[in-house]
């Protein structure tokens, strides 16, 4: 069949998609960071969906806004704040007043973070390495830690990181993405042994390629790297997958749901691909010229 992806057309085969997994989550309040599009908002809307009441929290407060209305008008139960996961204070401030408001906190999902401008290592400037490990890890660890803080005092609750296949297999021209996404997964288990005898479960889900507008920009620029047409990138990867598709954001949104759910009680410092069965790309970019003056800046 024939699907649109952003201006582009590609033939992709799209699997009938599975009905979702059945999770009761009535009762349960939870916050999902960087929840006003994407990968985000479609797990705010799978936890919403399966009773949970939801406060989707991203920088983007209009986006956010918007977001909240839409499951409202489904008949589900969400509402928005901003929230900069870059801001210690204010995730503190969040945090603890969606815990008071609601009386308790059960799910959060740490889904914030942003991409990064590809480019070899030897070239990555100070200052894409910062914003990068600030928004993704470093704000993963406050929205964790003020997580923690609140449920160990309960003595219950699920958190969920989301890393990705980068954070387990790298790939080439990402380095400060895939340091990341690994900081992630070992900040996980780290937290699941430190919560666990307070009944506190952290898990991770790594996402493999899924076409939001986050990979529509990677496949961009790998396209450009690699001196091929984006469609043409676009297919390599589906070919890639054994599963023989591009991620749907359902597909890790149903995951999501499931760990942070009671199904999954016997779950903690998990980290689980879901990718179609695609480990990584190990693709190497090929030789460039470069001006041996070139500094990094």
């Amino acid at each position: 069949m024939l699907s649109r992806f952003g201006h582009l057309f590609v033939r992709v085969l799209f699997m009938p998609l599975p009905s979702p997994t059945p999770v009761d989550l009535r009762g349960c309040t939870a916050i999902v960071t960087g929840a006003a599009q994407g990968l985000g908002l479609e797990m705010a809307t799978e936890l919403s969906r399966g009773g949970a009441k939801v406060v989707l929290a991203d920088i983007q407060a209009d986006k956010a806004r918007a977001a909240a209305e839409g499951l409202v008008a489904e008949g589900l139960d969400g509402s928005s704040v901003q929230l900069d996961v870059t801001d210690s204070h204010a995730v503190g401030e969040v945090f603890a007043s969606v815990a008071a408001e609601n009386g308790h906190l059960d799910i959060v999902v740490n889904n914030a973070g942003v991409g990064q401008q590809l480019d070899r290592v030897s070239d990555l400037p100070d200052g894409e390495w910062d914003r990068v490990l600030a928004a993704t890890l470093t704000g993963t660890f406050y929205c964790g830690r003020a997580a923690a803080a609140i449920m160990e005092r309960q003595e219950s609750g699920a958190i969920v990181n989301i890393s990705s296949i980068n954070g387990q297999n790298p790939a080439a021209l990402a380095g400060a993405y895939n340091v990341a996404k690994a900081g992630v997964i070992s900040l996980t288990r780290t937290m699941a042994l430190e919560l666990a005898a307070y009944g506190v479960r952290v898990n991770a889900v790594c996402p493999g390629p899924v076409y939001t507008d986050f990979n529509r920009s990677v496949m961009q620029q790998r396209s450009e790297s690699l001196g091929i047409d984006e469609q043409e990138m676009i297919e390599r990867v589906r070919a890639a997958v054994p599963l023989g598709r591009w991620g749907e954001p359902r597909d890790i949104a149903r995951m999501v749901a499931w760990l942070a759910s009671p199904a999954a009680d016997w779950m903690t410092g998990e980290v689980v691909r879901v990718s179609g069965g695609l480990e990584g790309v190990s693709a190497a970019p090929p030789k460039r010229a470069r001006n041996d003056d070139e500094e990094t800046t």
